[in-house]
This record gives structure tokens, C-alpha cells and sequence, in this order.
């Protein structure tokens, strides 16, 4: 029988190519809890319809921030997760509902605002440049939901030394494409990650400023979930999503992917690879 869950259907976008799977087949069918970015990037457009030819496992996904994403975990309302906030992904899997959690990708987080930059935050480190925004009380939008880019923001506020707080400083409790629309709108700053604000730069009157570097990298992981969860979670649906995005097939999709489009990829593959050597 098919699973009841609450899914969060205002966040839901689900990807049944046709052809795939019939109802008597439940067991084919995931839940995957993921971030808005791998959404709003069009990354699991590519993805997810070769997951299914590979494997015959079809996908509903469930695009919310990382740390809504790990709640559905958490309460056995996914199957896997795909997402992009570490220290909570660390806390998570210490729980111990969790199965494997494997090194999948990493771009970087931008700090983006108006062209003419009022806060004059260009070449300055991410730190610096909230410290400058905040200063000069301009305006700021952040996202507020608890996701990975939300998380990364609160962790710069914190080594600035600052608690961000007054009419200058706003939050839209949305995702990343729908927060950048809104900074753009305000003429203010705000923190995003690569792949969404090169998906949508031709929509938003933003320019990315400041410094890069190691602070600013935002890495994702695949997180298997198990029955210790909840009987309703697709353990085999789980390792299938989880060995299959390490593959070299899905890897060499993820290199690929942005090329066309935007002229340089948006995520760079990692599988594999030894995690310190990202931050190196």
C-alpha cells in the first residue's frame, strides 16, 4: 500500500517521469528531502529522470531547506536526503536513524547585492562585509528558514560578532530563488548559493560582491535514512538514490551541469574524495 505521510505539499515538486512504475509497484517509489538550491538550479531536472532509467526507482521530491529537510528525516517522512549544511548533518547522523552519508558535490556561497553597492563590501571577506552592511544599516535579506544557506550566514553574523536586528535587516522564510527576487527588489544584500543565483541572474538586478574563499564553501551530502526512522522508509529506494549519485555517471552529470547554459559548471563533482581537501 502506498505510504501516508505529510509531505509538505506547498513545497513538493514531483517527478514521475511517465512510463515508470504502476501502482501496484509502491515499493519503487522514494522520497527524497532536499534543498531548494538543487531545485531552483534545475540540477535534479537533469538528475532525477536519469535516476529513474538507471535504476526504475521514480522520485517524488520535497524542496525545502536543509534543515526542514533533515526534520523529514528525522520523523521517517523521507527516504534520503540531499543537502548542504554540515554541522547539522554531523548532529543528525549522531542520532543514529541514519544510514551512509557520502561526499557528493560543493560549490561555494556568494554574498550578492545592488550593482552601485552601497555598503562598499566589494574585496572585503565575508565578515567584513556584513560588518560594513551592518554599519551602514543597509538593507538585508536573508532567508530565515534554517536552511544550509541560512545556516552559513548565521555562522559569518557570528564571526563578525554581530546579531543582525533592526529595519534594515529582513527575512523571507523562503527559498533561495524566491529570497533573491525579493533582495533584488529591495535594492539590498543578501547571502546565496552559486548554482541558484547563476540559474536566475538574468532575473535579478544583483551582482555578486565581496571575497570568496573557504568560508563561503558549500558542500553536499547524500544521507541514507533507515527503518531506525520509521518502518515506512524505502531502505533499498534509500541506497539506490545514495549509491547511484556517486556513480560515475551521476558525477559526470553534476561536472556537466551549468556548461551550456552559464559558461562554467555549477557544481563541481567530489565523490570520493577526501573532504579536508575541499577546504585546502
Amino acid at each position: 500500500m502506498r505510504r501516508a505521510r505529510s509531505l509538505l505539499l506547498a513545497a513538493a515538486l514531483v517527478l514521475v517521469p511517465s512510463g515508470c512504475g504502476d501502482d501496484d509497484e509502491p515499493n519503487r517509489k522514494l522520497i527524497l528531502a532536499t534543498t531548494t538550491s538543487t531545485q531552483d538550479s534545475g540540477l535534479l531536472d537533469d538528475l532525477l529522470p536519469a535516476f529513474t532509467r538507471d535504476t526504475g526507482w521514480e522520485v517524488t521530491t520535497l524542496a525545502v531547506g536543509s534543515g526542514q529537510a533533515i526534520e523529514l528525516g528525522r520523523r521517517g517522512e523521507a527516504d534520503v536526503l540531499l543537502v548542504h549544511s554540515p554541522a547539522a548533518e554531523e548532529e543528525f547522523v549522531a542520532e543514529g536513524a541514519t544510514g551512509r552519508r557520502l561526499l557528493v558535490m560543493h560549490n561555494d556561497f556568494l554574498i550578492v547585492g545592488p550593482a552601485d553597492d552601497p555598503a562598499e563590501i566589494d574585496a572585503l571577506s565575508p565578515s567584513e562585509a556584513l560588518t560594513a552592511i551592518a554599519e551602514g544599516e543597509v538593507p538585508f535579506v536573508s532567508r530565515g528558514d534554517e536552511s544550509g544557506t541560512h545556516a552559513k550566514e548565521k555562522t559569518i553574523w557570528a564571526k563578525a560578532g554581530i546579531t543582525p536586528e533592526g529595519s534594515w535587516y529582513s527575512s523571507t522564510g523562503q527559498g533561495m530563488g524566491a529570497t533573491l527576487q525579493v533582495a533584488a527588489e529591495r535594492n539590498a544584500y543578501t547571502v546565496t548559493d552559486r548554482a541558484t543565483f547563476l540559474s536566475q541572474r538574468d532575473t535579478v538586478d544583483l551582482v555578486e560582491l565581496g571575497a570568496g574563499g573557504p568560508e563561503l564553501l558549500n558542500i553536499y551530502h547524500v544521507i541514507e535514512m533507515t527503518e531506525r526512522a520509521g518502518n515506512r522508509v524505502q531502505t533499498d529506494g534509500a541506497a539506490a538514490f545514495a549509491d547511484w549519485i556517486v556513480s560515475a555517471t551521476a558525477q559526470d552529470l553534476i561536472g556537466r551541469f551549468g556548461v551550456d547554459a552559464y559558461g562554467e559548471a555549477l557544481f563541481t563533482p567530489d565523490a570520493g574524495r577526501d573532504e579536508a581537501e575541499l577546504a585546502a
